[in-house]
């Protein structure tokens, strides 16, 4: 049996923890996938780069209510995903090499845990002093009668797909439906959005999940309150037999999404196995310096987490690679409050509480709303849905929670992430701040001052 200081499972987050700081270390990486993990090969990135695309044909369909004829003569997918995957593709085979190059031992077979610190990979055991688990996650696959029978797309497999589709059905209505909607949407497919909850977006805060319901409305089919019972394909695409409010009905489509979440990859570690405790869900527990039941083994990521979110993976790989390197100064992750946007027309930016749950809870609370139309920059787009909302505690004045839907979202809600983060009150942020005319943010201000 091989023995390492250290192992890493899975080359997503977890190839972020090596650095120099950790090169004396005899490590090995295990990924039977690709390197680079959800958000290069299946996720963040490559979806961001289809959304570039989409922005660019939307504006220039808008642009005449700005006084500018424009139209888009052509979509080429194929020239579309190309720019994606052939920048991306190439990035595992250099990932491996250089891992290889500089003595890491890398496994592309899976594994699975046999005992405490000690795993099978494929016909191989090895063991180590320190693991790392960060195996991320995978497309849920909900039970639709026939569903095994036709072809169907995930997050997985959509992107690679060789031509567009004239029309698409996509299951669900969470933040990777909206984007695809949007992608698929703005290059040319007629949507179909099946969607069980009375909204889009229900995690969101209910006025931002609203206007998106009602934005999103306008421009494709959407099927609240409805769930898919069974599916049929034939050579022309698929029929969903879909249930709900409107009673039974059946949607065509050239091609079916399924995008109901995602579920971590734990269930094929044998976590029992390794003694480590997993809560309901299927995730690793871990405390907030991202160490699980079994000292010396850590875990982050979708494997750890319900944020399915890289930027909070790379914070906790931080976490971990200080205090495996400072056992005496152990620390916490700083913030578990996770901002997160959704990449869609329009974006969707969003920390901390939202109305309903502060309402929920009991908790006191004070809120702002402010339309992007109410700013100079507001009325240069000519913006009439937007909006900046803002949660504070009416004692100490800092902020509970901020929601964004509008144009640079994911931008504009920043500076509120990083007052809720420091403890930085709205009038400290709104008064002793200036705030560029006539740029975005002032919507941001106007919000705060209003509180």
């Amino acid at each position: 049996m091989r023995h390492y200081d250290l192992v890493v499972l899975g080359a997503g987050s977890g190839n972020m923890l090596l650095n120099d700081d950790l090169a004396h270390l005899r490590t090995a990486v295990v990924e039977p996938d690709r390197f680079g993990g959800t958000c290069l090969n299946r996720g963040c990135i490559p979806t961001k780069m289809l959304v570039a695309a989409a922005d660019a044909a939307t504006g220039a369909r808008a642009a005449a209510r700005l006084g500018v004829t424009a139209t888009v003569e052509k979509v080429d997918w194929k020239a579309i995903r190309e720019r994606v995957f052939d920048r991306i593709d190439p990035l595992h085979d250099s990932a491996q090499r250089y891992r290889r190059r500089h003595g890491v031992d890398v496994y592309a077979e899976e594994a699975r845990f046999v005992a405490p610190k000690v795993l099978q990979v494929g016909s191989e055991r090895i063991s180590a002093d320190t693991i790392l688990v960060a195996v991320g996650s995978r497309p849920v696959v909900p039970d639709i009668a026939g569903l095994d029978g036709v072809p169907y797309h995930t997050s997985d497999t959509i992107m690679r797909i060789d031509e567009m589709p004239a029309s698409l059905v996509i299951v669900g209505g969470g933040f990777i439906a909206a984007e695809f909607g949007h992608i698929f949407g703005a290059l040319g497919s007629e949507i179909t959005i099946v969607q069980r909850g009375p909204r889009l977006l229900t995690a969101e805060d209910e006025q931002v999940s609203a206007r998106f319901t009602e934005l999103t409305a306008r421009r494709h089919r959407v099927l609240l309150n409805a769930h898919a019972t069974a599916v049929t394909g034939d050579a022309d695409g698929v029929e969903v037999r879909v249930v709900g409010s409107e009673g039974e009905q059946v949607v065509r489509a050239a091609m079916m999404l399924v995008s109901v979440g995602r579920r971590p990859n734990t269930d094929r570690l044998d976590c029992a196995a390794g003694g480590i405790d997993l809560d309901e869900h299927g995730h690793i527990r871990i405390d907030a310096a991202c160490r699980t039941s079994v000292p010396g083994v850590w875990a982050v990521g979708d494997a750890a987490n319900h944020y399915q979110l890289k930027h909070m993976a790379n914070a906790e790989v931080r976490v971990v690679r200080h205090n495996m390197l400072h056992p005496q100064d152990v620390r916490d992750l700083r913030t578990t409050v996770a901002p997160h946007a959704v990449f869609t027309d329009p974006q969707v930016a969003s920390i901390g509480l939202t109305e309903q749950d502060a309402r929920a809870r009991g908790i006191p609370h004070l809120v702002s709303v402010r339309d992007y139309a109410d700013t100079a920059w507001g009325w240069a787009l000519e913006d009439t849905t937007s909006f900046v909302k803002i949660l504070a505690d009416p004692a100490d004045r800092t902020l509970l929670g901020a929601h964004i839907i509008g144009p640079q979202a994911a931008t504009l809600i920043q500076p509120l992430i990083q007052a809720m983060t420091l403890g930085q009150t709205a009038d400290r942020i709104a008064q002793d701040v200036l705030y560029i005319h006539p740029a975005p943010t002032e919507v941001v201000e106007q919000a705060l001052l209003a509180l």
